[in-house]
This record gives C-alpha cells, structure tokens and sequence, in this order.
C-alpha cells in the first residue's frame, strides 16, 4: 500500500514540474499544460483515494477537470481575485474553453493508461 502511494506521489510530483515548465517555455502549445493538469489530477485523486477502482477514480479525475473547467463560467468578485494569483490561475484557470475539455479526456486518458499498463503493473510484480 506505501509503495503504492510512492509511486502514485511520485507521478503526480513529475507531471506538476513538466506542467509548470509547459506554461514557462514559451514555444511549448498552451494545450499540453491543459492535458498535464489532467494528468496531475488523475495522480492526485489515485493518491489520495488509494482504494478507489481505476475507473472510479479516471470518472472522478474527469468530473474534477470538468468542474473547474465549468466554474470559469462564473464572474464572482472574490473568485477573479483568487484567480489573479499565480496559484489560484494554475489551479482554476482563467477562462472557459471547450478544447481544454477535450484536453482533460486526453489527460484523464493518459493517466489511466500510464496507471493501468506501468504501475498497477508494476505493483501486482511486486507481490
């Protein structure tokens, strides 16, 4: 179970730096950011709910993404100021886009992937 919650920490430690590095070098496509938040979130809800089937927990991450992605919809005064602040940008976004929900189906899928063919691989060899 710790080995699990190691390598699911150490997933989501790798795509936070690769997903703040998309948005810091300039000739990397916006969109990649977008599908790393979704990865992040898969790894984040995989670590947090280590008992949660992979397909629950691929339907949570995307209901997640979804959420946010939605909530920029909303033009509330203290949301836009939790918004101009760096983390709360990285975190909720700025603005409503229906290509970043494709992006978090492509991430969320990635994810899943990874989890189900290195991971969940790895750790049944283990035992």
């Amino acid at each position: 179970m710790k080995n699990n919650r190691l390598h699911y920490f150490s997933a989501l430690f790798i795509t936070l730096i690769l997903g703040v590095l998309s948005r810091k070098i300039t000739y990397i496509p916006l969109f990649i950011g977008d599908v790393l938040y979704a990865v992040l979130i898969y790894f984040g809800m995989r670590f947090l709910f280590i008992h949660l089937k992979t397909h629950k927990t691929f339907l949570l991450s995307l209901l997640f993404c979804f959420s946010i992605e939605i909530l920029q919809l909303v033009q509330i005064d203290w949301l836009i100021a939790i918004r101009k602040t760096t983390l709360g940008h990285y975190i909720l976004g700025e603005g409503f886009l229906w290509s970043d929900l494709l992006c978090y189906i492509i991430g969320t899928l990635i994810a899943f992937l990874i989890d189900w063919k290195f991971i969940k691989t790895q750790n049944s060899n283990s035992l």
